[in-house]
């Protein structure tokens, strides 16, 4: 994909820059170093001629050393003709990077109304989005079939949050979803202000990818070595996990994941905390956010428990696309990309780009309005019930999937603005318990399930 060749071509560069900054050393010293190096063979590098960083360049030549008499002007000309070529990569890496996004979402994210299909997952996310606590989405499907396209534009549907300002855990001012250790120790003091009347500040919710070779420290947090040294005390610097807080935390093939790592993300899931017990450092800060994972079963299948421990898991493969669908899919992205790269598009197609952005803002108010109906949101017992009794049916283990179903359910009906009815307990069992059914149900079994309770 183009983002592993974006990966192999950034780790070369970092590669070549280190071969740099040796041969720059080395040029420096050897102006008194009695030794000689042949241009043709320079530190034996000659024999890879494949790669771009060496001979095949033009300026390559820059590189190596002639005579033991080089003087230092010399060794300062081929130390600004590497700075120079260090530029000229650091440019190439950042069109790249443009065309990477141009050809993924036409310069901007692809709006989730304009995905051809996949009803069922898009309607999980939005599902999500509306009720963030109901356990987060994870996607599995092949390659190409707008796994994470679907992640990044779900993510432009979230309202703004307001967070006190200069807060590094993204604390709403209500002290709602908790407080972490620095700011309850800083309320605790005399004379402190108090939590309403700090100053705030309305932010876009974080969207933050958790990379495949991320480290314990860097995902939890750990000491901030330099300012702890420049202080005289011990400064926490926060992870990727407190960005995440209250905004969108995304996992690409989680199942690559590090095990330790996987089992953390979970727990944090679980609990909505993160506690730090490292190097002389004892902090827990809140962390709840939304959370979408994506795998790609062909490179290995998720472990059992860690699909028990997300509400809604989903397939993208489970329904093909029809010869119409892809038409329309292919016809959908071309268009998209040519309205974002500048391409004078089609009428037809600025039409759909503006009908889709109408439907995204559409959206927004409405999970702003389904976020404060979900409040005061709940089940009657004989939904609760019908919900239990199901999951008995699909022989689900253990009690998530009612747990999950509930929250479905309350979403379903808080997107709607209405009391949870049968719709909705319909919608929660095909999301949350079905897909954790043990037991194949057929199509006589599905014409015998009880009808769900009336509404109140």
């Amino acid at each position: 994909s183009i983002q592993n060749k974006q990966r192999r071509y950034m780790r070369a560069i970092t590669a070549a820059q280190q071969l740099r900054v040796i041969l720059a050393v080395v040029v420096l010293i050897l102006p008194a170093s009695p030794f000689n190096i042949s241009p043709q063979r320079p530190f034996g590098l000659s024999q890879v001629s494949s790669s771009p960083f060496v001979a095949s360049s033009p300026r390559s030549s820059s590189l190596y050393v002639t005579t033991p008499d080089a003087d230092l002007s010399d060794a300062e000309a081929r130390l600004k003709a590497m700075d120079e070529m260090e530029a000229q990569e650091k440019s190439m890496g950042a069109v790249l990077a443009g065309k990477e996004e141009m050809m993924d979402s036409g310069g901007r994210p692809f709006p989730l109304s304009m995905v051809v299909g996949q009803d069922s997952i898009k309607q999980a996310l939005l599902y999500a989005a509306v009720n963030p606590s109901m356990g987060g989405v994870i996607i599995s499907g092949g390659r190409g079939t707008a796994k994470s396209i679907m992640a990044k534009a779900v993510h432009r549907l979230l309202p703004p949050i307001e967070v006190l300002k200069e807060s590094q855990f993204n604390i709403d001012p209500e002290g709602i979803d908790g407080m972490d250790d620095f700011l309850k120790t800083e309320l605790s003091k005399p004379g402190a202000v108090p939590l309403e009347q700090r100053e705030t500040e309305i932010i876009e919710p974080p969207f933050v990818q958790v990379p495949l070779n991320v480290m314990e420290d860097r995902l939890l947090g750990s000491v901030d070595v330099e300012k702890s040294v420049q202080t005289g005390k011990t400064v926490f610097q926060p992870g990727l996990l407190a960005k995440a807080h209250r905004g969108v935390l995304y996992v690409d093939d989680i199942n690559l994941l590090d095990q330790e790592l996987a089992n953390i993300l979970l727990n944090i899931i679980t609990t909505g905390y993160v506690i730090v017990e490292r190097e002389g450092v004892s902090v827990t800060y809140p962390c709840r956010p939304l959370v979408i994972a994506t795998f790609n079963p062909e490179e290995g299948e998720l472990r059992d428990h860690l699909l028990d421990r997300i509400a809604v898991s989903l397939s993208a493969d489970s329904n093909p696309l029809t010869l119409e669908e892809r038409v329309e899919a292919s016809k959908s992205v071309l268009e998209f990309s040519a309205s974002g790269s500048g391409t004078q598009a089609s009428s037809e197609a600025e039409e759909n780009l503006k009908a889709a952005e109408e439907n995204e803002e559409d959206l927004k108010t409405a999970i702003v309005f389904a976020r404060e109906y979900l409040k005061d949101l709940t089940l009657l017992d004989s939904q609760k019930l019908y919900l239990c009794e199901e999951a008995i049916r699909a022989g689900t283990q253990g009690h998530r999937a009612e747990l999950f179903a509930t929250e479905v359910a309350r979403a379903s009906a808080a997107l709607e603005g209405r009391q949870v009815t049968a719709d909705d307990l319909k919608v929660a069992v095909k999301l949350a318990i079905a897909p954790r059914g043990t037991f194949i149900q057929t199509p006589e079994d599905m014409m015998d399930m009880p009808p769900p309770p009336p509404p109140p």
